[in-house]
């Protein structure tokens, strides 16, 4: 039976990164099923085509200026859950958001979370997105059980673990190949509470004395460092650690005792679409952390906090990167490894001196993905989002991009829409492994994005 090609927007759409900075235009497909997707393929334009999910991603990998979008959302159904084995089989297009509502109930949740869970799983996939609980579980990779890949020459291929394809495609940024579905490993959880530890740390070192110390006993672990503190406090921090709450610990009065496993996650009102100034960037972002870091307690342990809560605050806020102000924000994600800590240091006290930046999240991570790709390693990972109009910005993050390279780091590629394509080799000592694999599969250059040109992959 013939299949029906979706016709795209009769007008082009601008696209950006979750920063809401330097849209491209591109046409938009909408599929509906795997079909529509092989034949959007079959004659994706002079400029190529890639996949895209919720727009949550502040880099260039889900852009294709000029090109052919592919919007995956339509592609949201979960076909099974075995409650039982912890297995769930679901499209690409379904978010972490709708997972987290069918499976908690079940007494199941998704393996990693990143810090949105307004991610489709396909987007997961791409990205290797990783959690607070990377120095425990790996990053989102490492719990795929197989999916289903639409390769560009129209095959649909089921791929597994251990298989070079699996690893370059975990992390992959799309360009390996439309991803379709996946089944996905779940961990099992008692409640929808998260049992939680906070502690203030004075400076950077004594932060890193602290996660060193404490994060083996914890399954998260990150710490929000106030960049505004200078001299003696550089680097003091709140450090949060948790876990998923069992039903045992609930106190016995706990209204959570009668539906322990309900999800109800908070919703505020939006923001309008322009905050002068912004909250999330800038000196007021600053100012408020600041005050934040100072009404945290300096010990708190056993709390309980809903899950919502715990990882996702800022999701309660519809639309919340306009909170960022009407200029937008850069995101800076990198890791450097463990016994590089002067390094760390030195970047933490040139970024905290230019007095004009929001709080920066600190986590421990494990060992990475085994993929060419693959952005952990065990080591420090610090990200924060940074003002688009920070004057001398693009000089700062490529001063930074050097020292990060040279001290055996690497900045993550899918938050990433601005470092030069050498010093990315640098840090990705296998991306010529990544590109022959890709010519191999693409060699009529059918999925391309503005991060693949950028970069020469």
């Amino acid at each position: 039976m013939a299949v029906e090609t979706r016709v795209p927007d009769d007008d082009c759409e601008a696209l950006t990164g979750w920063g809401r900075t330097a849209p491209t235009l591109a046409r938009v497909y909408r599929p509906r099923s795997p079909a529509e997707v092989a034949a959007a393929l079959r004659a994706p334009g002079a400029r190529g085509a890639i996949a895209r999910g919720l727009g949550r991603a502040h880099g260039d990998a889900a852009r294709n200026a000029g090109g052919t979008v592919l919007d995956m959302t339509g592609l949201d159904r979960i076909r099974a859950v075995d409650a039982r084995a912890g297995l769930v089989d679901c499209e690409a297009g379904v978010s972490l958001h709708r997972l987290m509502e069918l499976l908690l109930p079940l007494g199941r949740f998704v393996p990693v979370v990143p810090a949105t869970r307004y991610v489709t799983v396909g987007g997961a996939i791409a990205g290797d997105v990783h959690g607070g609980n990377q120095h425990t579980a790996g990053s989102f990779g490492r719990h795929v059980v197989s999916l289903e890949l639409l390769t560009p020459d129209g095959e649909v291929r089921t791929v597994r673990p251990g298989t070079p394809l699996f690893d370059a495609t975990t992390g992959g940024l799309g360009l390996t190949g439309v991803i379709l579905s996946a089944v996905l490993r779940l961990p099992a959880v008692e409640t929808s509470l998260m049992r939680v530890d906070t502690e203030r740390a004075r400076d950077l070192d004594d932060l890193l004395g602290r996660l060193a110390g404490g994060d083996h006993r914890y399954a998260y672990s990150t710490a929000r460092i106030d960049l505004l503190a200078r001299g003696a406090a550089t680097g003091r921090a709140v450090l949060t650690r948790g876990d998923h709450a069992p039903y045992d610990a609930l106190p016995r009065r706990h209204p959570a005792r009668r539906a322990p496993l309900a999800f109800r996650p908070v919703r505020l009102p939006a923001p309008p679409p322009y905050v002068p100034g912004g909250l999330l960037g800038g000196a007021s972002a600053g100012l408020f952390h600041a005050l934040w870091h100072r009404a945290s307690p300096r010990a708190a342990a056993g709390r309980f906090r809903p899950l919502s809560g715990f990882f996702h605050p800022l999701d309660a806020v519809p639309h919340w990167n306009r909170l960022y102000g009407p200029g937008g924000a850069v995101p800076y994600r990198f890791v450097l490894p463990y016994g590089r800590e002067e390094v760390l240091r030195g970047i933490v006290r040139r970024i905290a001196g230019r007095r004009f930046v929001p709080p920066a999240v600190l986590q421990r991570f494990g060992p990475g993905g085994p993929g060419p790709l693959s952005f952990a390693l065990p080591g420090w990972s610090l990200a924060l989002d940074l003002p688009a109009g920070l004057p001398g910005l693009g000089a700062l993050l490529d001063a930074l991009d050097e020292e990060v390279a040279e001290a055996g780091g690497r900045v993550q590629p899918v938050g990433d829409a601005r470092v030069r394509p050498e010093v990315l080799a640098a840090m990705y000592p296998r991306l010529d492994e990544f590109r022959a694999l890709r010519a191999a599969l693409d060699p009529r250059s059918v999925l391309v994005s503005d991060l693949s040109r950028r970069l020469g992959l």
